[in-house]
């Protein structure tokens, strides 16, 4: 990222400050994902998804037989459907396939196991649908793409089948904040500091449990035997990223 835009940037989180409560947290990241609707040939369909608000997105062409099941970023504590709905629906229409993203439950009033287990539930309610694993991708950014692991490894472990491929966008799989450039890079990056993550890991783990539990931080987890991963990188999670694929060599990635 040249330093212009990185400016530009500043200037724009300066000029409407990141807002305190959750609810208008919220309520800020979905307004500005709704600031690019969907195209105009994305059909959508709200769907119930054994209790948790989900979405199914297609467009002309999509292979109704194959789909991305997709976990929206936002730290586990914001982020909605609404805020990730024209990512999601360009991301099928890239892979010609459906999408249903999954509204799962947010921090702090639905404390980590919540997301996993609606996570886990999403994936065996597509299973019971007759679907096959081969054909499902699962994808997130952010904290959606650790979810995505998280779920990889829960998968793995009690021995079922495991997804087609991934697709991490920038997944935030350390919540113990160890890396090193969160302190060399914070007054760098203009966007994500380590108070700030900090604060979302705080209201998302329950304060006795350990940071670096793999369900938590599956960068600590015994990671093998994965499907291919697919990575899109963005630079302020860059270091992050490469020390995970550096533990990951069997997922042979590929890179946007």
């Amino acid at each position: 990222m040249a330093q212009t835009e990185i400016d530009v940037i500043r200037a724009l989180l300066a000029s409407k400050p990141r807002p305190v409560g959750w609810s208008e947290r919220r309520q800020r990241l979905d307004e500005v994902g709704s600031i690019w609707p969907v195209a105009d040939d994305v059909r959508l369909a709200a769907a119930d998804v054994r209790g948790v608000p989900a979405e199914w997105s297609s467009v002309p062409g999509s292979d109704p037989s194959r789909l991305v099941l997709f976990f929206h970023g936002g730290g586990y504590c914001s982020g909605s459907i609404r805020s990730h709905r024209r990512m999601i629906s360009e991301l099928g229409r890239a892979a010609a396939m459906r999408t249903l993203a999954i509204g799962y439950r947010l921090a702090p009033e639905n404390p980590f196991p919540a997301a996993l287990e609606d996570a886990i539930s999403a994936w065996r309610y597509l299973r019971d649908e007759g679907i096959a694993a081969a054909h499902i991708a699962v994808a997130g950014d952010s904290a959606g793409g650790g979810l995505t692991i998280a779920l990889i490894n829960k998968l793995r472990e009690d021995g079922e089948e495991l997804p087609g491929c991934a697709w991490l966008v920038s997944p935030w799989v350390d919540l113990t904040m160890s890396g090193s450039t969160m302190t060399s890079k914070d007054a760098v990056d203009p966007l994500i500091h380590k108070t700030y993550l900090e604060e979302l890991a705080g209201a998302y783990v329950p304060t006795a449990m350990d940071r670096a539990d793999p369900r938590i931080s599956p960068v600590f987890g015994e990671l093998k035997d994965f499907p291919q991963l697919l990575f899109r990188l963005d630079q302020r999670k860059h270091c992050l990223l490469m020390q995970f694929v550096l533990l990951v060599p069997q997922a042979a990635p590929m890179w946007l």
